[in-house]
């Protein structure tokens, strides 16, 4: 089994009205130099807790033992994933010196999918053109919506048109795997103006769509305009209407959902996020990164001055680590997954008969259509989709 590994550039022009993640607003080249000396002093130093390959036969050992026999053992590693804020901030050079040290402390496969978070106006055609000679092979795009009015709301920092223009860049530097991020549930968005973001996204002919319905974090201006009444609350019963919609209308373009909130192209399923959902090992690095080894979670500092000067005097920014319940975690994240769990590898991996263990869940969901068991799999109906969240607290 191969790791995957994230890392995290929180930088941004400026700061979106709906975001909780760990961000700055870019304001001086020096602080993002620190950055990269910072992120790739963590990626030197990394030891991973165990062998990716012995991640199965090690869930439930003893944690004593979770060490690889040999300190520098290479990690084997399939995917990068360059996260934010906004990755595409980074200079071709701060790029290229991370993915040496990325060369130099992992067995990365020659076949690696690299990702790259990427928002409107940030790029040029030339660093793109660099980007994709360091062996960047996947863009991920944030474009939310192709409406000016609502990227105001969401103090986008770009409109449209630079949306249209960055995907016209991508294609021309030779990005033949692009995904695109849109919101719905928007405050004030209509079934109209969702329809219209579809249909041009659809147009515009991606190999991937991430389709989010808006999440409303305590903390975020957003949250505050609505609290006070600035901004209209969403529309729960619109929102389940735009949901409906994305999913026909992407079935209808050719593209499969894969996950709740994701459709590709057949052979475009992000091959990094879905590591996650199948609670494989990935490793984060850079501030407030999260890291699972098969056994343990862990994650870095969330402020990133602090993340910096901690790598730069500990050569660890770590502030938390646990052992999860895997089990549990393997259900709810696996269901995200429109193929479901399969019953067998459950028991491979937890030695435990799922049917047994929630027999009575599985049967009040089931008789709810909210899950479907058959042909060894369990899976969410489509009308549990709309109601995950219920669907998980179960397994919680």
């Amino acid at each position: 089994m191969s790791a995957g590994i994230y890392l995290h550039i929180p930088f941004c022009k400026s700061r979106c009205s709906y975001c909780d993640f760990a961000t700055d607003v870019y304001r001086e080249s020096n602080a993002v130099e620190r950055y990269v000396d910072a992120l790739c002093a963590e990626l030197k130093k990394f030891q991973p807790r165990i062998c990716a390959d012995d991640a199965d036969k090690i869930r439930s050992s003893d944690p004593r033992d979770r060490r690889l026999s040999a300190a520098n053992s290479f990690l084997p590693a399939d995917t990068i994933y360059f996260g934010g804020g906004t990755p595409s901030l980074l200079t071709a050079d701060q790029v290229e010196r991370i993915k040496e040290v990325i060369n130099t402390h992992f067995d990365l496969a020659e076949d690696a999918e690299i990702t790259m978070e990427m928002n409107p106006a940030t790029v040029s055609a030339e660093t793109l053109g660099a980007y994709r000679s360091l062996g960047v092979n996947r863009a991920s795009f944030g474009v939310q919506t192709f409406n000016d009015r609502d990227l105001k709301l969401l103090a986008r920092g770009h409109d449209a048109n630079d949306a249209r223009e960055t995907f016209r860049l991508l294609r021309d530097a030779g990005f033949d795997n692009i995904s695109f991020d849109l919101i719905a549930g928007l405050p004030g968005q209509t079934l109209d103006d969702w329809e219209r973001n579809l249909d041009e996204a659809l147009k515009m002919q991606p190999e991937h769509l991430s389709l989010y319905l808006l999440e409303i974090h305590e903390g975020t201006p957003l949250a505050e305009q609505l609290r006070s009444g600035r901004r209209p609350m969403p529309d729960e019963d619109i929102a389940a209407e735009m949901y409906e919609m994305m999913l026909d209308k992407t079935s209808s373009a050719g593209f499969e959902q894969y996950e709740i909130s994701n459709f590709a192209k057949p052979g475009f399923e992000s091959r990094h996020n879905t590591k996650y959902w199948r609670l494989d090992p990935v490793y984060g690095f850079g501030v407030s990164a999260h890291s699972f080894d098969g056994v343990l979670r862990y994650s870095n500092e969330r402020d990133t001055s602090a993340y910096v000067k901690s790598i730069e005097d500990c050569s660890t920014a770590e502030v938390m680590r646990e052992q999860i319940d895997a089990a549990s975690e393997f259900i709810f994240l696996g269901l995200r997954l429109n193929k479901g769990i399969d019953i067998d590898e459950y028991r491979r991996r937890y030695d435990t008969d799922i049917q047994e263990k929630y027999g009575a869940e599985l049967r009040d969901l089931s008789d709810k259509n909210l899950l479907e068991i058959a042909e060894g799999r369990i899976k969410l109906t489509r009308k549990g989709m709309l109601f995950s969240n219920e669907v998980f607290a179960a397994f919680v």
